[in-house]
């Protein structure tokens, strides 16, 4: 998958477009709803990521799942994260197409990691709704 792509896919797939603030070739992919992150497509020298060939390659930042990327990392196109926190973040080398499907699947998690979190009423401690403690509900439990 090429960086053009990507950026036909994300827009089909989630609405957006992608950002350059940088004002260079490197851009960002934001969520519409919160305005996080969920993918950043960068431009690294492939020295720079451990790789053979010279020049310039376009690597995708994803957020995943800490155990997924341990996993993955192992893997050719697969790299710690570049310039972006290396334990919730994965680098994917584009233009490798039998990484297409992986890279779907690694921005659509990366698309829900990165979602505004949703309040379950049913989940909240007396240390999130105070007044609990005064209602006599801090020591209910879902045993009974």
């Amino acid at each position: 998958m090429t960086r053009q792509e990507l950026f036909t896919w994300i827009h089909q797939q989630y609405g957006t477009e992608p950002e350059y603030p940088w004002h260079d070739w490197n851009a960002v992919l934001r969520r519409n709803d919160n305005d996080k992150w969920y993918g950043v497509v960068l431009e690294v020298s492939a020295d720079k990521l451990g790789l053979p060939e010279a020049g310039i390659v376009d690597v995708l930042n994803v957020k995943s799942d800490p155990l997924l990327i341990g996993s993955l990392r192992g893997q050719d196109g697969y790299f710690p994260a570049y310039h972006m926190n290396k334990e919730k973040w994965l680098s994917i080398q584009l233009g490798k197409p039998e990484l297409d499907d992986a890279i779907k699947d690694l921005l659509s998690l990366s698309h829900e990691l990165t979602a505004p979190k949703k309040r379950n009423s049913n989940s909240k401690s007396s240390a999130n709704n105070p007044g609990d403690s005064a209602n006599g509900k801090e020591k209910e439990t879902d045993e009974g």
